[in-house]
């Protein structure tokens, strides 16, 4: 396993950017900003962190599994969005748990929930911790909940069957990406879900919050590679049906599909896989506009070309990642199959860049994903989570939000975004910010756009600063018709956006079937309902 995972921040102790990576990024934020430096502040070390005494203390059938020390304890306070960061960097945890509970089999699961139901405690799972939304953290002060404690599944790891035959893998739910990933390389197959957190967050986690992953069309969430489940609940196990489809009534995977720890614990589920990638192709492709980039992107996606790769930048989000000088937009483009060469797929997908004023960059197709602007766009999104642990403490704002709209509404959709998000950055902060756009995943109905916005904070008010851009944002969006998340979750940061977009009565059934798998309402308080 290496080296832990670090209390604070992204990754494992020891990780982090370069010197030139960080000079890179602290570079753009002094020229967007006309500074030469940054006001920093210190970030709270782990022995300065002090922790109220537990609340409660496991008994001893389960102390073997438990921890209460400092380090576990706060490394599951929170998750990786923007407020995690702040409040971790001033030493703020009291959302910490009274108890990290490490089970190593369903039989243990089913014994902490029991205990922490008897004991009055809140339990949330934690998956990997990666959650942008606030969907890790328990905060029981003043509430009905006497304590906290936090599930991890870190030691249910393993990859338990392969059917080569139906190219499926039964997969424990605690699997980290890369672990996973090993496991099946051997067989020589792959589940192919990549999200950017895909280093360390898990199988129950993507399935928990229906992760998006890597293919920007076709199997964009997790969703779509799930064929059944095993949920532990405070009621007993659900096992569902393997099948590689049904009609029988209501599909109760999707109930727990999506369901951020609500409704019970995803032990172990059978995820259908893929061959091995054995052909690839790839293109940067430079437009003149965003708006000509995505006509392109729609143009593709309508003709069921289906590439596995099919994200557009705007020019300040391409000169932000250095995939770009800012002048042009730019679509990174590629084609995968482990049974046949994708060229004449490739080719089509050029034809319909080449109809809206794209120019493709000239690389070797199948490494082209790897070079150039593709190459260098690639790097920064795997590298940039470890960005806001420097970033954040010298006051700046840097975070993002993602939504969904259907292509009818998406040009005007994406400018009154935009205009209300910059807005409200000047309204927050006095000084004006930045607000980029990209495209994560693509359908034939319309585009999932990414923005980032960039701001100047102040110390001693970052929390309300960024609390009234992300508003501002989330009210536009929801206003416009869009989603509050296509792939980041709902935790708690975006709950009062989705209590607008969902239907009542879909929240009412929600609350029944919660109080039927968890009659005590201790899984995960504060997600997506109010019991």
């Amino acid at each position: 396993m290496g080296a832990r995972l670090k209390h604070y921040g992204w990754g494992r102790e020891g990780e982090g950017m370069t010197e030139a990576e960080q000079a890179f990024v602290l570079g753009r934020y002094q020229a967007k900003f006309g500074c030469d430096s940054f006001e920093r502040v210190g970030v709270a070390a782990l022995d300065d962190i002090k922790l109220r005494e537990p609340r409660i203390v496991p008994p001893k059938s389960l102390s073997e599994i438990c921890a209460v020390d400092v380090y576990h304890r706060a490394a599951h306070a929170y998750g990786k969005s923007y407020p995690d960061y702040v409040r971790g960097m001033l030493g703020d945890y009291d959302a910490a748990p009274d108890v990290v509970a490490y089970p190593r089999d369903e039989a243990e699961i089913a014994a902490v929930m029991d205990w922490a139901g008897g004991a009055g405690a809140a339990l949330t799972p934690f998956g990997g911790g990666s959650s942008v939304c606030g969907g890790v953290e328990c905060r029981v002060d003043g509430s009905r909940y006497k304590a906290a404690v936090t599930l991890d599944l870190r030691h249910l790891g393993k990859v338990l069957e392969v059917d080569a035959t139906s190219r499926a893998a039964l997969i424990q739910g605690g699997a980290f990406g890369p672990a996973l990933e090993a496991q099946l390389k051997s067989r020589n197959v792959t589940l192919r879900h990549f999200p950017q957190s895909f280093e360390y967050s898990t199988l129950g986690g993507w399935i928990a919050t229906r992760s998006g992953g890597h293919f920007a069309s076709l199997y964009t969430h997790i969703d779509d590679l799930v064929e059944s489940l095993r949920v532990v609940t405070p009621r007993g196990v659900v096992e569902t049906r393997r099948l590689p489809g049904s009609g029988a009534g209501p599909s109760p995977d999707r109930m727990f599909i999506g369901s951020e720890g609500i409704l019970g614990v995803i032990s172990a589920a059978w995820m259908r896989l893929q061959s091995r990638p054995m052909f690839r192709a790839g293109a940067s492709v430079r437009f003149p506009t965003f708006f000509a980039a995505a006509h392109a992107v729609r143009a593709v996606a309508q003709a069921g070309l289906y590439p596995s790769n099919c994200r557009i930048l705007d020019p300040q989000e391409a000169y932000n990642t250095g995939a770009a000088d800012g002048s042009v937009a730019i679509m990174v483009l590629a084609f995968e199959s482990g049974d046949h060469p994708v060229e004449p797929w490739m080719a089509r997908a050029l034809e319909c860049c080449a109809d809206h004023g794209g120019t493709k960059e000239e690389a070797d197709a199948s490494s082209a994903h790897l070079e150039g602007a593709a190459g260098l766009w690639r790097n920064a999104f795997i590298r940039m989570p470890y960005a806001r642990e420097f970033l954040t403490p010298a006051g700046l704002i840097n975070d993002t939000f993602e939504t969904s709209i259907t292509w009818e509404r998406f040009e005007s959709f994406h400018d009154g975004i935009k205009a209300a998000t910059e807005q409200a950055i000047v309204d927050a902060t006095g000084i004006k910010g930045e607000v980029t756009c990209r495209f994560t995943h693509v359908y034939p109905d319309g585009p999932a756009p990414y923005f980032s916005f960039h701001a100047l904070g102040r110390h001693g008010a970052l929390l309300e600063q960024w609390q009234a851009i992300k508003d501002a944002a989330s009210d536009a969006l929801i206003a416009a018709g869009g989603t509050i998340t296509h792939h980041h979750a709902v935790g708690r940061d975006h709950r009062k956006w989705y209590d607008r977009q969902r239907p009542e009565l879909f929240a009412a059934a929600l609350r029944a079937a919660k109080r039927e798998f968890d009659p005590h309402a201790m899984l995960n308080p504060g997600v997506l309902i109010d019991p």
